[in-house]
């Protein structure tokens, strides 16, 4: 069974990474790192889990804790994590998104389960949930790419992303696993914003039939 030692250190928040580059572009030395810890630890590796706990724990202790703000739910939450982490780092694909981008969304879910479950506890004993956290249910509802990347259907969007053309997959990983907007998109990419428009468009056109969406 894995266990992590819980200390005191990973309650304060570290600097956010610094932003991911454009896809099929090269990551920061941080995100590379990261990316080869993920792939060890898809292979079994425990030592490389232990130094990607110590390197992130801060950070995703400090999104549960916002999340959650009891301390002791965003601890547990993020001991759930590594352990789903540890389960699924075979999934992670460098190119569908950047690695602590991947690991925030596996705490984000977690912790949203986790106030589900205390609301459902509640609800059988007539014990109202209290106002902040029932704001973050109704605000945090994880969306399909979310989704996509923490569940089961991480490796049939993978698949479905390989079909499209190169440029369809490129707009379509920037604008929904890196959060770029049509504008941001054509300013990094240099490119007319209708062109974008239409590059996006199409693409999800494909993916939605890959994926069997209606």
């Amino acid at each position: 069974m894995l266990t992590f030692q819980r200390t005191t250190e990973h309650h304060a928040e570290q600097d956010d990474d610094p932003p991911s580059t454009a896809a099929g572009r090269p990551q920061s030395a941080d995100a590379q790192e990261l990316a080869a810890l993920l792939q060890r630890v898809g292979l079994g590796d425990r030592d490389a889990l232990r130094t990607l706990y110590t390197r992130c724990a801060p950070k995703l202790f400090g999104l549960a804790l916002r999340i959650l703000v009891r301390k002791d739910w965003a601890e547990d939450v993020l001991q759930e994590s590594f352990v789903n982490i540890w389960r699924h780092a075979g999934d992670y694909r460098p190119h569908l998104a950047a690695p602590m981008t991947w690991m925030t969304t596996i705490v984000r879910n977690r912790a949203l389960d986790c106030l589900r479950r205390q609301h459902a506890e509640r609800v059988q004993e007539s014990v109202p949930l209290d106002e902040t956290h029932a704001e973050v249910l109704a605000d945090h509802a994880p969306g399909p790419a979310d989704l996509a990347l923490a569940g089961q259907q991480a490796r049939a969007l993978a698949e479905c992303l390989k079909r499209l053309d190169p440029k369809q997959r490129e707009v379509i990983s920037l604008a929904y696993l890196r959060d770029l907007s049509h504008s941001e998109l054509a300013q990094a990419l240099s490119l007319p914003l209708g062109t974008v428009k239409s590059w996006m468009r199409r693409g999800l056109d494909r993916l939605r039939e890959c994926l069997g969406a209606p």
